[in-house]
């Protein structure tokens, strides 16, 4: 059962439920999810995965959102703003599409909008930031659509498949997102 949090064109961000277990360990697992996301050396059993929901969708400052289509009520991923640092007004926003039938459909950039939607207009953010990995140039090129800039890069800090990369850090300020993206906003 999903909720409507914060509703978009194609899709909505819904609370994280425990129930959604077997999909996000299923994701989890998958190296065409965990390469982008550098996540490819853990390994999720069912059992580990349930715990970590459950921890983590506990009351903290975090938000942690499914992303499901309004069409078919189907979860396709994850997203959230983590870190939120409510007296420097900051946030990390983190996301993946798990569901490989839903990718390049622009369920991402859909998802990032009501985000930054949320977290600059809602919870009063100044500054929202993200890591990518070099290799991801459809994430990135999403992100600069959207108004995040590259503000620093650490050089092959990432060891992935033989290789080391690069993990760019992007930002986004409030002044710089304009938009009004939740449809279910009452003002």
């Amino acid at each position: 059962m999903y909720f409507k949090k914060l509703v978009g064109e194609n899709i909505y961000l819904s609370p994280i439920s425990v129930e959604d277990v077997e999909n996000y360990t299923n994701w989890l697992n998958d190296f065409e999810t965990t390469d982008y996301i550098a996540q490819s050396t853990k390994i999720y059993s069912i059992e580990k995965e349930k715990k970590f929901l459950e921890k983590f969708t506990e009351e903290n400052n975090d938000v942690n959102l499914g992303i499901v289509t309004l069409k078919e009520d189907k979860l396709i991923g994850n997203c959230g703003l983590k870190n939120v640092d409510y007296i420097n007004r900051t946030a990390t926003l983190g996301i993946f599409i798990g569901d490989k039938e839903e990718r390049n459909k622009g369920y991402g950039k859909e998802t990032i909008k009501l985000l930054l939607d949320f977290g600059f207009n809602y919870l009063n953010l100044n500054e929202i930031n993200l890591d990518v990995m070099e290799f991801n140039k459809r994430a990135i090129k999403c992100y600069e659509k959207v108004g995040f800039k590259e503000y620093g890069r650490r050089r092959k800090c990432v060891y992935l498949n033989g290789n080391y990369y690069d993990k760019i850090s992007m930002d986004i300020l409030k002044s710089e997102f304009k938009e009004s993206f939740i449809k279910n906003k009452n003002i």
